[in-house]
């Protein structure tokens, strides 16, 4: 059973649905004592990084989140702002991340030399920077469905799992022993973002 972090800030039917696709058991909660039964975990996220951090202070969720991710080392799997929240800031606002993986967020830059649109919108293929469990089974450049104005920079490029190129390469996934982060949303990405989901249910 998955289960998904409803604090108001994500997509949590369309995640539900494409679990039911995929035939794996998924829920939503938004009580810390759910979440502290969790054998696997997605956090989810859309809009801003203050606003997301806001509202899993008030929700009460950090704790049961610090004690299943980093106590019991259950499986977590971040999407887009979910990611972000991961590492220590960004620098789309002020408040500390969850600082689970040395890392922060930063806002794409265009310029006259390399001209760019923000937000990065749409379809873009990724490649894989080392073997991971999550991208199992996929092609060499499978394609994924994005949409953020900032990206995930890692301390430990050893982090990265995979990149896309905007501009220049960015990080699309990280991993850290049981964290998991995309920037893309599997939930919109049809068949690689089926076997994405597939692969962390099995992780």
């Amino acid at each position: 059973m998955i289960t998904i972090v409803d604090y108001g800030m994500g997509n949590v039917g369309s995640l539900i649905n494409i679990f039911k696709k995929v035939g794996v058991d998924s829920h939503a909660t938004s009580s810390p004592d759910e979440l502290r039964k969790a054998s696997k975990i997605v956090l989810p996220g859309v809009g801003a990084f203050d606003a997301g951090m806001r509202n899993l202070r008030a929700s009460g969720l950090i704790n049961a989140l610090e004690d299943r991710v980093r106590r019991d080392s259950i499986p977590l799997l971040g999407v887009c702002l979910g990611m972000q929240l991961l590492g220590r800031r960004s620098e789309e606002g002020s408040l500390e991340g969850l600082g689970w993986i040395s890392a922060e967020s930063k806002r794409f830059v265009t310029s006259p030399d390399m001209p760019i649109k923000v937000p990065h919108m749409g379809w873009a293929y990724t490649s894989a920077t080392r073997p991971a469990q999550l991208l199992s089974g996929m092609p060499p450049n499978p394609r994924f469905y994005f949409v953020h104005s900032y990206h995930v920079v890692c301390d430990d490029p050893s982090d990265v799992i995979a990149e896309a190129e905007h501009g220049s390469m960015f990080c699309a996934a990280v991993n850290r022993g049981n964290i998991w982060g995309v920037q893309f949303h599997p939930e919109k990405s049809h068949s690689f973002g089926m076997q994405l989901c597939r692969n962390f249910a099995a992780v």
